[in-house]
């Protein structure tokens, strides 16, 4: 699956280019790479002609249900014997992809860079929306500009989204999971229940850019087909903090927070400050326990309380949870305060 392990390795690469001096290899090709803002605007304008002149078929999905990624038939205007694009056909079922309404338009700033990307809402979903840094358990379908599938998954499968393409880290949480646990269906595969089924329309930008796996050119804008059935929090380094709360400058981007200035990322770092007590010492945890058989409600959490696991078993919850300790009161959490070093 060519979407995985892009972050890790784009922290590798850019590792290996600060230990290397200029002159490593003086004989080798030197690859200038495109201004990312003037690429943008060229792939904004490749996607809008794309829009200009393809359509979906829309009446399919008039009604809610849990559809297939098959029944979503994204088309090509037909063209006369000049190559003249002619008009929609069947405008009674067909929407162009341009018109009003039919795609949402982000936009997000990654690498200093606006970037917009749009997307296409099938059906929202109705259960959770994923954390830019989640496992999520997905099908997906990717295709070039040109309807070239390159890859594509036969089955749901797991990912971590740290470890994809940028432009998915912004399109998956836009979308919600599915409800309930799935079922086993008569081919004894797992069904799922009121799921997000969407389109992502990337620019190159937010995709591999000038580094794009064998098979997919340099500066490709991506589409991808996906339903997102599932999502669970990840804790990368295990140190008790989910790695969506390790984005201290919120920018969604994992690898340049370092409160210690290690070169080790927080949310691979199982020491954030870098004292004499682990991340996971300098927390605190309780575990509640609620009977809802005798009608017992849920606590209300702390602010600086997040929950960690739970479990249910025959009506009764048992929550675990983790408190943020902030001794001397400065507003800096003491696994984030290298002056303060108490067991939580």
């Amino acid at each position: 699956m060519r979407i995985k392990n892009y972050a890790a390795f784009l922290f590798v690469l850019i590792l290996g280019f600060t230990s290397c001096k200029k002159d490593d290899d003086p004989t080798g090709p030197t690859v200038v790479e495109k201004d990312r803002a003037e690429q943008q605007i060229v792939d904004n304008d490749s996607l809008l002609g794309y829009f200009a002149t393809h359509y979906y078929n829309a009446s399919t999905f008039a009604n809610p249900g849990n559809y297939k990624m098959s029944d979503l038939i994204i088309s090509e205007l037909p063209k006369d014997d000049q190559g003249n694009y002619l008009p929609l056909p069947d405008p009674d079922n067909n929407k162009l992809l341009s018109d009003p309404g039919v795609l949402e338009i982000k936009t997000t700033t990654y690498l200093e860079v606006e970037y917009q990307y749009y997307i296409l809402r099938i059906t929202p979903g109705g259960g959770k929306n994923p954390n830019f840094s989640d496992n999520v358990k997905i099908n997906y379908s990717g295709n070039l500009m040109n309807e070239d599938i390159f890859d594509s998954t036969a089955n749901p499968t797991v990912l971590d989204l740290v470890n994809v393409i940028p432009g998915w880290r912004e399109a998956i949480p836009e979308f919600k999971t599915s409800v309930g646990l799935p079922t086993i269906g008569p081919d004894g595969k797992e069904q799922y229940d009121n799921y997000g089924f969407g389109v992502m329309f990337l620019p190159s930008g937010l995709a591999y850019y000038s580094s794009p796996p064998f098979g997919i050119p340099v500066y490709s804008n991506l589409i991808f087909r996906f339903q997102l059935f599932q999502t669970g929090p990840n804790d990368h380094d295990g140190d008790g903090i989910w790695s969506h709360m390790e984005d201290l400058n919120g920018n969604e981007n994992l690898y340049d927070d370092d409160t210690d200035g290690d070169s080790v990322p927080n949310f691979l770092d199982a020491n954030d400050d870098n004292d004499t007590l682990t991340t996971r010492n300098e927390l605190k945890f309780n575990t509640y326990t609620v009977d809802t058989n005798q009608g017992e409600q849920e606590p209300v959490l702390a602010q600086n309380e997040f929950e960690i696991s739970r479990t249910v078993s025959s009506g009764i919850i048992t929550i675990r949870t983790a408190v943020l300790l902030d001794s001397n009161n400065d507003g800096t959490p003491d696994y984030l305060d290298k002056n303060i070093a108490i067991q939580g």
